[in-house]
């Protein structure tokens, strides 16, 4: 069965996202502790927060392409890479944004996110 998320970007928009299977347990970890929430950080192209979930390094990558979304162990921070940037260090990649990935260029620093399970 697919696995999905929806993270809305409170008074800006929502986005639609699929898990995938690239860290499957890191993906299913995230799952099972939503609904999460946090005040968006900006780096370069990327949304990052810190959430209350750990979990160690998976199938770490050093690289991300746009539309990705990541966990970033060292800093406990789910990640939304919107652009060309790269991830500061590895991170466990667990899904794609499937709509509406144009939302995250309007996000400033200290946007209210909230992540929760969409099916």
């Amino acid at each position: 069965m697919e696995t999905g998320i929806e993270i809305e970007i409170l008074k800006k928009g929502t986005v639609k996202v699929v898990l995938d299977d690239r860290n499957p347990s890191t993906a299913q970890k995230l799952y099972e502790n939503l609904p999460l929430e946090g005040a968006a950080q900006l780096w370069l192209e990327e949304i990052f927060f810190p959430i209350p979930l750990e979990h160690e390094y998976e199938n770490p990558s050093p690289s991300s392409d746009k539309g990705d979304v990541s966990y970033w162990p060292p800093g406990q921070a789910f990640c939304i890479f919107f652009g060309d940037s790269q991830p500061a260090s590895d991170v466990n990649h667990i899904g794609m944004v499937v709509e509406g990935l144009e939302i995250m260029k309007s996000v400033e620093e200290g946007d209210w996110v909230v992540i929760k399970r969409l099916f």
